[in-house]
C-alpha cells in the first residue's frame, strides 16, 4: 500500500525538485489535460520502464491517475515498480490536483475513433430499426452494421473505422 500525499505538498515537492511526478492515465487521457512537469507511464505498460530518474535514481516519486482510484487498486504493482525509491499516491488524483487550481495544461483533442465508431454503428442500427416501421426492408441496414460488429470483433478490422479514420476531422 502506497502514502497518500496531498496534491499542494506534491506540486511543493515537485517544484523543489524533491520528487518525480508519474502520470499512469492512457495516452488518450493524458492528451485531454496533464500536468505539465509529470512523466506519462501508463498503467497498462508500467512494467516496461523505469518509473526512477537517470541522473537522480533515489528521487521519490508521487503515482496519480484521474482520481486517485486507479492508483489506490494498483498501489502494490506501483510500489513494486518503485523499487527502493520512496512512494506516494496523490490524493484525488489530477481531479484533485486540479481543484487545488494547481496547473494543468489542456490540449483540444479529436475524439477517439473508437467512441466515433460507436456513435455511427449506433446511429445506423437505430435508423434500422426506426426505418423499417416506413419500409419494412430497412432493417436489413441493422442487421448489417450487426454482422459488421461481429466480423470486427472477430478479425480486428473495422471498415466502419478505416471510413471514419479518413474523414477531414480526423487529419492533424
Amino acid at each position: 500500500m502506497l502514502q497518500t500525499i496531498a496534491p499542494r505538498k506534491a506540486y511543493e515537492m515537485l517544484q523543489n525538485g524533491q520528487a518525480r511526478l508519474i502520470d499512469i492515465r492512457e495516452t488518450s487521457e493524458y492528451a485531454e489535460n496533464f500536468i505539465p512537469q509529470a512523466r506519462l507511464v501508463p498503467l497498462s505498460i508500467a512494467r516496461l520502464y523505469s518509473v526512477k530518474d537517470e541522473d537522480a535514481p533515489d528521487k521519490p516519486v508521487i503515482f496519480f491517475c484521474r482520481s486517485g482510484r486507479r492508483t489506490d487498486k494498483a498501489a502494490d504493482e506501483l510500489k513494486t515498480l518503485a523499487g527502493d525509491t520512496q512512494a506516494w499516491q496523490m490524493e484525488g488524483g489530477l481531479n484533485g490536483w486540479m481543484k487545488e487550481g494547481l496547473p494543468v495544461r489542456h490540449e483540444k483533442t479529436v475524439m477517439p475513433l473508437f467512441r466515433q465508431i460507436q456513435i455511427g454503428a449506433g446511429s445506423l442500427v437505430l435508423l434500422g430499426i426506426l426505418g423499417s416501421f416506413v419500409w419494412h426492408p430497412m432493417f436489413w441496414l441493422s442487421a448489417f452494421v450487426g454482422a459488421g460488429l461481429v466480423f470486427a470483433g472477430v478479425t480486428g478490422f473495422c471498415g466502419l473505422g478505416l471510413l471514419l479514420a479518413k474523414m477531414p476531422w480526423n487529419r492533424r
